[in-house]
């Protein structure tokens, strides 16, 4: 008789536990959203979205948000843009993203009532105004790693990951790259590669990776948090057509290309116009080459952004050239001997490119080539020995 006592309140604790789960309306998921066909949605997005029928609540927390100030510019140049946490109703959200064509994909969490509540209180805290602004980091601190941080501290014990790349770990580039080419973003990717230093080739760590939305949907499926699966659920909520488009035809590859074979052709012309012609090519070419050094400086010690640190490219856009562009054709000894410095500074780094700590784009090889031409004809020119 004891027994069936002991065997009917264990099953009735365990039914009442069971229940205690399911029984609050509360329902938290994260929205995972695809690609969009512009260079800030190229990589996707995160959100949280909570459901409470019984309050006519159906929310998204966005920590993807930012406010458009007087001073926009300037803190988004020098890297103090603040990002915020805001509360929309889902139905517009759904909307935003079923005219950009990007679909959403929802994964529901494996929470109890209590778990749950703490969630949500969490995420109100965060939305409140002295609490909804944080220093964006593309890498560290973004909408989708705000997003994955709040849910495992909220999940009621430590949460382990599953390994998302068993065989060999890639480097932040190499994640963004894949983003990059699948959207067809030549150019952006060559401009990305410009301004972000050797840090971005640091091989990431398995949370790491799930800075990018992507990633973070494949760790949270198969998540778990002392034991049990964090999340139980997974359905697509939108599916969209990508709008991604195909590649230019004239990529930077292509482009610097076509720039080496008709500026090396008219460099072996002896006629007086294609001479003149390249006279004055020479000048545009490393003025410009000097302000895009001068920019890469700038980005380095001028602002917060740290990825923009430890920059390669320095190596051949040098930030003076944009001095020496005015001294071309000045018959100065110094102007031959700064030009054959350069070419061997060139061909240095032609030599070493597969070693350097910081992968360059492979769309400026043509262009190094041709800074490595221009400049050994420069400091072969028959000028006469003069000083300053």
């Amino acid at each position: 008789m004891k027994k069936i006592v002991l065997a009917t309140l264990l099953s009735i604790s365990f039914v009442g536990a069971a229940f205690s789960q399911d029984s609050c309306a509360l329902r938290i998921s994260l929205l995972t959203c695809s690609p969009g066909a512009e260079l800030y949605s190229t990589f996707g997005h995160t959100a949280i979205r909570v459901t409470d029928p019984s309050a006519g609540v159906d929310d998204v927390y966005n920590y993807g948000t930012f406010e458009f100030s007087p001073d926009f510019y300037y803190k988004f140049v020098k890297g103090r843009l603040l990002y915020a946490l805001s509360v929309e109703d889902f139905r517009d959200f759904y909307f935003n993203y079923q005219a950009e064509s990007r679909s959403i994909v929802e994964q529901e969490l494996s929470l109890n009532c209590l778990q749950k509540e703490q969630l949500y209180a969490a995420l109100r805290t965060n939305a409140l105004p002295q609490n909804r602004f944080y220093r964006y980091d593309f890498l560290f601190d973004n909408c989708t790693t705000r997003a994955g941080k709040i849910i495992a501290q909220n999940s009621g014990g430590t949460v382990r990951y599953p390994t998302l790349f068993p065989v060999k770990k890639p480097s932040f580039r190499d994640l963004i790259y894949v983003y990059l080419d699948k959207g067809h973003q030549d150019w952006s990717k060559l401009g990305i590669d410009l301004l972000l230093g050797a840090k971005l080739d640091r091989a990431a760590t398995n949370e790491e990776t799930m800075f990018l939305p992507d990633n973070l949907l494949r760790g949270m499926d198969s998540a778990a948090a002392d034991g049990r699966l964090l999340v139980g659920g997974k359905k697509p909520l939108l599916t969209m057509p990508s709008l991604a488009t195909g590649s230019y035809l004239i990529t930077p590859f292509v482009f610097f290309s076509l720039l080496l074979v008709i500026v090396g052709g008219l460099s072996l012309t002896k006629k007086r116009w294609a001479q003149k012609t390249v006279g004055v090519f020479d000048f545009v070419f490393f003025f410009l080459l000097g302000a895009v050094g001068v920019l890469l400086l700038f980005m380095w010690f001028g602002t917060d952004h740290a990825l923009c640190a430890n920059n390669y490219n320095l190596v051949w856009a040098l930030p003076t050239h944009l001095v020496a562009a005015f001294f071309l054709h000045k018959k100065a000894v110094w102007v031959k001997k700064y030009f054959r410095g350069t070419f061997v500074l060139t061909v240095l780094l032609l030599l070493c490119w597969a070693f350097l700590p910081q992968h360059l784009n492979s769309a400026l090889l043509p262009l190094v080539f041709l800074i490595a031409l221009r400049s050994w004809i420069l400091s072969t020119q028959n000028h006469a020995k003069q000083g300053i």
